[in-house]
């Protein structure tokens, strides 16, 4: 049983970005159902759109995110 909760806790090693039932909201819409682990999977969606603008700002001599560095 230790080791399950081991390894639970390593694969939730980033903070939720998202809120919970207001995502859960957005994504059902019409007809539609989230999985238990949808969550899970946009909040790492998320964090790759993070590091992707921070590259991208580095790369451009910046310190500031802007709006293009997290759409492009």
């Amino acid at each position: 049983m230790a080791k399950k909760k081991a390894k639970k806790a390593t694969r939730k090693s980033k903070d939720m970005l998202l809120v919970g039932s207001k995502t859960k909201e957005a994504l059902k819409g019409k007809n539609y159902n989230v999985s238990s682990d949808a969550l899970d999977a946009l909040n790492e969606h998320v964090y790759w759109l993070i590091e992707q603008a921070q590259k991208r700002c580095g790369a451009n001599g910046r310190k500031t995110i802007r709006p293009y560095d997290i759409l492009a």
